[in-house]
């Protein structure tokens, strides 16, 4: 009965955390995607903050011992989870590439995986 109770509120915490995550992401898509270029600025800045925060709190995590793992699962799997998005990130590319604008989707496509890898190594940095 135990082992139940912790799991649903492990799983609690992710869904909130999610919900959180993926409700900013689509107000910053709303807020941010261009309608006149069509270049998903909103994916492409949640996909970057979420790497930043996640690098951030597994960082300090590491360092410091100091965050349960219901905050870790909360923010981390939940919040960042919800709040980043590859099927977002692989539909826009799809678009891309649909409409032949194969600079866009070259442009996009690197500088959200080496920004985003960036992001995560500067959050771990940034916590030591």
């Amino acid at each position: 009965m135990f082992f139940y109770i912790r799991w649903m509120k492990q799983f609690l915490l992710v869904f909130i955390g999610g919900g959180l995550g993926s409700s900013l992401r689509y107000l910053m898509g709303f807020y941010l995607n261009s309608h006149k270029t069509g270049i998903p600025f909103g994916t492409f800045t949640a996909n970057i903050l979420g790497s930043l925060i996640i690098g951030i709190v597994l960082g300090y995590s590491y360092k410091n011992n100091l965050l349960s793992n219901n905050t870790i699962l909360f923010i981390a799997t939940g919040f960042c989870g919800g709040f980043t998005t590859f099927s977002s990130f692989a539909y826009e590319n799809h678009l891309f590439l649909k409409n032949g604008d194969f600079m866009s989707f070259a442009t996009y496509t690197l500088a959200s995986f080496v920004i985003g890898f960036a992001a995560v190594f500067f959050g771990m940095w940034m916590v030591k």
